[in-house]
């Protein structure tokens, strides 16, 4: 079996600059790199993963936790990853995707750490266990989202402008005439909920709609389907309150299911009911007719920041805690347009 002195003699460099080549860790002109590439190819060299590991401390993966229970990837969050994976791949690093859910912490053979050097923490919550414990130690942490107010100073983190982009999107619909909302919102526990919510509130306090007619309903539970949460709520909401004109979902899939409701109702859309998600590029694309308005959140963008932002954690001595914010953009289609009833909804 070919060693690393092997592969250094045939390439005519150091062991040290072989090491460097597959680790990574100092930069390797491009000639070289291709000599000692060669050399491994031709010897059937591999490196040995485990004893890089032990020598220098370190594993090369850098981990992403995802918390819920029977976790579904959406379109979102498979272009988070791609995002993730792409700094992964510029730097030598692999992905450890974790999706054990929050109540496996306490949990006595869960309790050995993840072989990472780093982790990036996904959905963060009002009083997320994760962050609490990550901060007792020293791995390098980044969070994807605002973490909770108490953590807000002492972790990096990327998120978007979620409270302006909500304040954005619903004076588009004020613009547009609609004076009675149904905000389909994310589980009540997770910051970016309370983020859209003050947005939306804000947004419709200054334009004078009243508390009756800028409704709320948080998901209940993070692993339930938002399909049925859309539909089921959506089709409650406007038996009980006709005059709704507008509704805006947390996502394209409860988005789907307020589509579903209207369809089921006999009401159509933009006509007596306009729909907004706040997100973009769905895989259901094809099953909303009219196409649905959205906003474009830049998942790989944000996958993307957070990486190297955690790879500049975990090379650097500076632990200032930074925080970076991703643009997003409406996507005006035409599943919003100014009501053509009186109050939109139902009439009997």
């Amino acid at each position: 079996m070919a060693t690393i002195e092997d592969v250094a003699r045939a390439s005519g460099v150091s062991k040290g600059t072989v090491s460097s080549v597959f680790s990574k860790k100092r930069p390797i002109s491009r000639e070289v790199t291709e000599r000692v590439m060669a050399a491994a190819k031709s010897l059937n060299y591999k490196p040995n993963y485990w004893a890089r590991s032990l020598a220098s401390k370190a594993t090369r993966i850098i981990g992403i936790n995802i918390p819920g229970e029977k976790f579904k990837f959406s379109q979102f969050h498979l272009s988070l990853l791609n995002g993730v994976l792409g700094v992964c791949y510029d730097n030598g690093y692999r992905l450890l995707v974790n999706t054990l859910p929050l109540s496996y912490l306490n949990r006595t053979e869960h309790l050995s750490t993840d072989p990472i050097d780093g982790e990036i923490l996904l959905d963060p919550q009002t009083d997320d266990p994760r962050i609490a414990e990550r901060l007792t130690g020293e791995m390098p942490v980044v969070v994807i989202g605002r973490p909770a107010p108490e953590f807000e100073n002492r972790v990096a983190y990327v998120d978007n402008d979620n409270v302006g982009m909500t304040v954005e999107t619903t004076r588009y619909l004020l613009g547009l005439g609609h004076r009675s909302f149904l905000f389909l919102n994310a589980p009540a526990h997770r910051t970016v909920a309370d983020d859209r919510a003050r947005g939306f509130l804000a947004a419709a306090s200054a334009a004078g709609i009243p508390e009756a007619s800028r409704r709320i309903v948080y998901k209940p539970d993070a692993d339930s389907s938002s399909l049925d949460f859309g539909y089921e709520t959506t089709l409650r909401a406007l038996r009980e309150e006709p005059d709704i004109s507008a509704v805006i979902a947390d996502t394209d899939t409860m988005a789907l299911g307020a589509y579903k409701a209207a369809e089921s109702l006999g009401i159509r859309i933009p006509d007596a009911l306009s729909v907004l998600a706040f997100s973009d590029d769905s895989v259901f694309s094809p099953e909303f007719a009219p196409p649905l308005t959205g906003v474009r959140l830049h998942a790989e963008r944000l996958g993307r920041e957070a990486a190297l932002l955690l790879l500049e954690r975990m090379r650097e001595d500076d632990k200032t805690v930074k925080r970076t914010i991703v643009p997003t953009d409406m996507v005006i289609r035409s599943s919003c347009a100014a009501p053509t009833l009186p109050y939109g909804g139902i009439h009997s």
